[in-house]
């Protein structure tokens, strides 16, 4: 049957037999979609989704079975899987910056066909927000040539105390030392701009003992933090978003061969960004110094009770309201984040996208294609969609995060919609993982005060024009 009767028939049906399952036939195969993926709270919902809930169109008897990676070591154990030549997995969940690498290695299939043969595909690729197809799906980036869905799509928001931010005492003792209300609600949290952020970090730090919201601290307490690691990408996803909103930018990879890295990611808007985000090192814990201070651990720190004001990832948010895991699950609220403001009042909110695509592998025969496709269609339908956000994932899908019933499953889902559309992407190209590398490196100098902004810019604008012009995608 041709995807797109089989997905008219779906609709009629009501999605009954997707979410309920039928009688396989005698004839019924067992097969296995083995899929690598980063071993945290979005894939665990999918794995349980999946078996408590999916049944195979074609009678097949389906079954997902995820190898669950940690992921400090994710990229280099997939990497590693993928080159060799094993073909141990017949679907993926990717970062959007390997789809490049793993492209021109042979390894992720194309859907272009299956999207321009089936009216269904293209209706779904209509309702994701562009930003997530741009990051998840596209290689060369922005272009037409698309392999991935979105499995998770995650973007950076605010986790702030409201106990401690909505407290009587210290609104009362904010206005008077800033001469401004300090924000309580998510609407006035969604208002802050970087300079307010400053005040934050300059006014809760609590040494053990002061007085915090009415009680004696328990801890060393901190204003603010955000990510100052080395570790994989945890200094550039906010790098980034401080270049974009002064003006700056990175190399841009759809300019290619005609951009340049020499005066773009060295320009004076991008050295205001990183100058910028260094000056807010201070204010966080001792440990930001030190460019260890990466996602998991302003996570930790956070769900520990040791700082009022966060910028973290949504996927992260899950485990912050459970009490078996958080000291703060009842005193959490959440937030756009904040910007720039303009000249005109309004914030710029650039950030680089986090969440991941799934991609299907290029060994899998026709009939596993056809299989994975059809999971990868379960998954984007709306009832599985609104579901895997109920449980606390996010969707892409304009269609089911723009329902109010959508603000209703998650606290932060209010902050969600609205972010996306101040999401940019780093280089999806081959070369990403030596521009990133590059990057972590120099920008942990900065962190840790070995060298200025301005040093750390012209380091990585050099790396970056001589690697992609020996590499060809940069014209001498």
């Amino acid at each position: 049957m041709a995807f797109a009767s089989r997905a008219a028939c779906l609709a009629a049906a009501g999605l009954a037999t997707v979410l309920l399952g039928s009688t396989a036939p005698a004839s019924a195969k067992d097969i296995v979609l083995k899929m690598a993926v980063p071993d945290w709270p979005p894939t665990r919902i999918m794995q349980d989704l999946a078996n408590e809930k999916y049944k195979a169109q074609s009678g097949n008897n389906v079954r997902l079975e995820e190898d669950f990676i940690p992921w400090p070591v994710y990229y280099e154990r997939l990497a590693a899987s993928l080159t060799s030549g094993e073909k141990k997995y017949q679907m993926v969940v990717s970062d959007s910056q390997w789809l490049g690498a793993f492209v021109e290695g042979g390894y992720y299939l194309s859907i272009d066909k299956f999207i321009k043969d089936d009216p269904e595909w293209q209706k779904v690729f209509k309702d994701l927000h562009p930003a997530v197809v741009w990051a998840y799906s596209t290689y060369p980036y922005k272009s037409d040539h698309h392999y991935g869905f979105p499995q998770m799509p995650d973007v950076l928001i605010v986790y702030y105390r409201k106990d401690v931010f909505c407290d009587p005492t210290e609104q009362k003792n904010y206005q008077a030392k800033y001469g401004k209300k300090l924000p309580c609600t998510g609407e006035e949290m969604d208002n802050v701009d970087w300079d307010q952020v400053k005040t934050f970090g300059e006014f809760f730090r609590r040494n053990k003992g002061d007085t915090l919201a009415g009680k004696p601290a328990d801890d060393d307490f901190y204003g603010i933090e955000y990510q100052a690691g080395k570790d994989y990408d945890s200094a550039i996803m906010q790098v980034d978003g401080f270049a974009w909103q002064y003006g700056g930018n990175t190399w841009d990879e759809t300019k290619a061969p005609k951009g340049r890295a020499q005066g773009v990611v060295n320009s004076p808007e991008a050295i205001k960004g990183l100058d910028h985000y260094l000056s807010l090192l201070q204010y966080m814990p001792p440990v930001a110094k030190t460019a260890t201070m990466g996602i998991a651990q302003i996570d930790e720190l956070f769900r520990a009770g040791k700082v009022a004001y966060e910028i973290e990832w949504v996927g992260f948010a899950e485990s912050t309201i459970n009490p078996a895991t958080s000291k703060v699950a009842d005193k959490v609220a959440f937030a756009q984040s904040p910007g720039l403001r303009g000249k005109d009042g309004k914030l710029v909110r650039w950030n680089n996208i986090g969440g991941q695509p799934f991609v299907l592998t290029t060994w899998n025969s026709e009939e596993v294609t056809k299989e994975a496709l059809d999971f990868c269609r379960w998954w984007l339908s709306t009832p599985i969609q609104k579901e895997f956000a109920k449980r606390g994932g996010q969707s892409a899908l304009k269609s089911v995060y723009s329902d109010p019933e959508y603000l209703t499953y998650r606290p932060w889902n209010r902050a969600w919609g609205p972010s996306l559309d101040w999401q940019k992407d780093v280089w999806h190209v081959p070369d990403f993982y030596e521009l990133l590398v590059n990057a972590q490196e120099e920008y942990s100098k900065a962190i840790t005060g070995s060298q200025d902004a301005k040093t750390t810019m012209n380091n990585i604008a050099a790396f970056e024009e001589d690697l992609l012009t020996k590499d060809g995608l940069i014209q001498p």
